[in-house]
This record gives structure tokens, sequence and C-alpha cells, in this order.
């Protein structure tokens, strides 16, 4: 087996394992949210993230439109130490999962505000997101994120479209560092990812998520 075949069959692993947990009855998408409950147990949200989910600091993220799934599964990354913030997982601790899965709910009907990419980045970050770096190995962007960065809800795969490019750079750079890898249960694909890409790519790669709409 070729080591591009090994990588392929680590994907297939990871995907396999994230559908077989929700078609068994994954913690993360066990419960429906409410909207309106989630409104006002978002509340404390609002100071980071905006009271839509649309953050005006561009190092925390826009969290309107994200798949409930995957807010969840964050939710629960950070109650449980698997991705580390301080603030982050005392707030999550706070948390019930029916909390959880109203305030994603919340979020997950919110519109995302559109932003735009720098016009210099644009041909390199678009050239990795949609055929990645074949010769060092890099996976395009496009197959687990979408044409359009809309990401995949039954595979909990995030939305990234509009994202803020200074958290997208932060991100990949955390998923680089080893810092971030709430990815375990997946093979570290983003990690694996990330850390074969040099900082002009995260940086091009990220104002070019920014720009998707």
């Amino acid at each position: 087996m070729t080591s591009a075949d090994a990588n392929i069959s680590g994907v297939v692993r990871a995907v396999l394992t994230v559908v077989f947990g929700i078609v068994l009855g994954s913690p993360a998408l066990a419960q429906p949210g409410s909207a309106q409950a989630g409104q006002a147990k978002a509340v404390t949200c609002a100071a980071c993230h905006g009271a839509d989910g649309n953050s005006v600091t561009p190092e925390w993220p826009n969290l309107a439109g994200q798949h409930a799934s995957y807010f969840v599964r964050q939710m629960e990354a950070y109650r449980d130490g698997e991705r580390l913030d301080a603030g982050m997982r005392g707030f999550a601790a706070t948390l019930s999962v029916q909390d959880m899965h109203d305030i994603a709910a919340y979020y997950a009907v919110q519109s995302p505000q559109p932003q735009g990419a720098d016009p210099e980045l644009v041909s390199v970050g678009e050239r990795i997101y949609r055929g990645g770096i074949p010769e060092r190995g890099v996976a395009a962007c496009i197959a687990c994120h979408g044409p359009r960065g809309r990401g995949n809800p039954l595979a909990a795969w995030p939305r990234i479209s509009g994202q803020h490019s200074a958290y997208v750079f932060n991100t990949l750079q955390a998923y680089a560092s080893g810092q971030r890898n709430s990815d375990v249960d997946m093979n570290r694909m983003m990690g694996n990812v990330a850390e074969l890409l040099f900082e002009d790519e995260m940086r091009a790669l990220a104002s070019y998520v920014q720009g998707l709409r």
C-alpha cells in the first residue's frame, strides 16, 4: 500500500466512524434543540460572538449559520478538555446537554454576514482550497467543506464560509502545532493537513475562506 493509499484509507475510516456514530445515536445529535430557548441561553455568548453569532472581533469565530452538530461537538470538546481554552471550558462546564443543543439550534438559523477576501491572496488560497498541494500531500479543503465552504452537518464538518480570516489562520496554526487536537477521533485530519502548510499558505487559505459565500 502506498502512502497515498494509506492516507485515503485513513480518511475513509474517519468518515465511517463519524457516520456510524451518528446512526447508532451519537450524543451530539441525540436531542433536537429549540432555537427559541437557545436565544435566551446564548445571551452570555453575545459578548464575544455577537447577539446574532456574527463576531465583531476577528480572533473570535462567527457562529451564525454554523451546523448544530458541529457546535455541540465543540462544546463537548471544551467541556471534556479535548479542546483547550480556559474561558470556553468554564462556560461549557455550566451547560447541560440540552443547553448545548438549544444554543446550537439558535445559531444554526442565524444569517452570517458576508465578508471579502484579500484580492492579492485569492489565487493561492483558491488553489489550495480546491486542489490541495498534491506534491506535499496536502488534501483539498473542498473535499470536506464543500465548494462554498458550507461543510457537512451529517459528518459534523463545520461551515467555514465567511469565517474571520484571523480566526481561521490561528486555528490552522493551532492544529499544526498540536495545540488543538479535537480532531483525534478523525485521525487528525486537520492536524495532518495544517502541519504541511507554510505560514503564507495558511494566510492565503484563511483569506479565501473569509470570502466564500
